[in-house]
């Protein structure tokens, strides 16, 4: 079969949606007659666990690893609870301590474009005696982190690949760059090096359409959006007794919802039956702010903090939730966001209740597929008047959900269409 080197930081027993992504296409590539070699670091500096993935490792995949050495180790020793929110991606909203400002400042100026950029050079050494030894023709580099990009960069330049960039991000416009407290030399650095990769790379793929347009005023390359997506069969779960509103993932400050705080908040105190019912799942980390916002609402009885759960709980989370809500910070910058759990969302065939941005692209998903609704950031009257409709049909038995046309979205099918993207040659 055709051999394709893929480039990758998270693998298992990483955690997170940013390992799913190419563990599920590694898995179906060889349906398309693609044999898939990955490289990943051998020593990873991971702040999500999941050991139930290694399961899904398919069986024969040859995994080539090297060391790595990662500036979060080091940072560990001095500032261990800093250092660990950070490299999660949680970043206060609140002034910041003076640790948490240091590290955002050595980050940001002095790990361009990020922490595993002492993975570039040796990287490229390594996988030079593997493209020779497997006659490698097809290079994917995938980030972040987007120093991942650097190594198919220096690849490319020594040997005539096929190389394709996946973004699962959008590289200097996501939202915690400008948090970064850049020199403005370090964020033209960071513009130079999004620009070059762009513009020698064969072709890109996107998770959006939104970061297609932005890289499309940058480079004339091909771009394919290709999204995240669901995979395997609805388990056999019950649905909750409660009238659960589930959240699963990363519910930092910048998502926080008060209007969805405030809409519970009213019907709490306007509807004892309602209130009587209510639970609130929150399953992954919680940002500080998040947590003073339900207490500030006085819903802290009807939370239930689940922390970070393996995939596979997760997705029964899902599967047995009421309602499934989708949070999304409320600005232009995150507009293109998609996050991967909503795809999930679409399997488990619950209702979405979702708040983010006007033109937000996962917005667009739910309504036509008609997985929910999707309401302003700040429109309480909306989000209590839909939670008082669905709890209705809880009452009856009849809460149901109704997703179509989501058979687009199953990983095999977007692996076709990364497959054609590959064999689709450049006029």
């Amino acid at each position: 079969m055709e051999k394709v080197l893929i480039l990758t930081y998270y693998w298992p027993p990483a955690g997170g949606p940013g390992v799913q992504r190419w563990l599920k296409f590694v898995q179906y590539l060889p349906e398309f007659g693609i044999q898939p070699i990955v490289y990943v670091p051998e020593n990873p500096h991971y702040p999500v666990v999941d050991e139930t993935l290694q399961s899904e490792i398919p069986a024969g995949v040859q995994v080539l690893k090297y060391p790595i050495k990662e500036p979060y180790r080091w940072a560990a020793c001095l500032f261990p609870k800093k250092t660990k929110t950070l490299s999660s991606g949680i970043i206060s909203e609140q002034r910041p301590s003076f640790r948490e400002t240091l590290l955002l400042w050595i980050r940001g100026n002095f790990f361009i474009p990020d922490a595993r950029k002492f993975w570039v050079t040796p990287s490229i050494k390594f996988l030079s005696r593997v493209i020779e030894s497997e006659g490698i023709q097809t290079l994917i580099t995938t980030g972040p982190p987007h120093s991942i990009h650097l190594i198919g960069l220096g690849l490319k330049k020594k040997y005539p690949l096929q190389w394709l960039a996946d973004f699962r991000d959008p590289w200097t416009s996501i939202g915690y760059h400008t948090r970064l407290r850049l020199w403005r030399a370090s964020q033209q650095k960071h513009q130079q090096l999004e620009r070059t990769v762009l513009t020698e790379a064969d072709k890109i793929v996107v998770t959006s359409t939104t970061t297609k347009k932005e890289f499309e005023a940058l480079t004339e390359k091909p771009i394919s959006v290709i999204t995240n997506g669901f995979d395997g069969i609805p388990l056999s779960v019950r649905l909750d007794a409660d009238f659960t509103l589930s959240h699963t993932g990363s519910l930092l400050t910048g998502r926080n919802p008060t209007a969805l705080w405030k809409a519970l908040q009213l019907l709490v105190h306007e509807n004892q039956a309602f209130k009587k019912a209510l639970k609130i799942q929150l399953a992954g980390v919680v940002g500080t702010e998040v947590l003073q916002s339900i207490e500030m609402y006085g819903l802290r009885p009807y939370v239930q903090l689940l922390g970070y759960l393996p995939h596979n709980q997760v997705l029964a989370v899902q599967q047995k939730s009421q309602v499934l809500l989708l949070l999304e910070i409320n600005s232009e910058a995150t507009q293109g966001i998609i996050p991967g759990k909503l795809f999930e969302y679409l399997q488990a065939n619950r209702p979405v209740l979702a708040l983010g941005p006007e033109k937000w692209e996962a917005g667009n998903i739910i309504r036509t597929t008609q997985a929910g609704k999707v309401y302003a950031y700040n429109d309480v009257n909306a989000v209590k008047n839909v939670l008082l409709e669905w709890f209705g049909n809880y009452q009856k038995g009849i809460l149901q959900g109704s997703s179509k046309a989501i058979e687009l979205y199953h990983r095999k099918a977007l692996t076709q269409n990364l497959v054609n993207f590959i064999r689709w040659e450049l006029s």
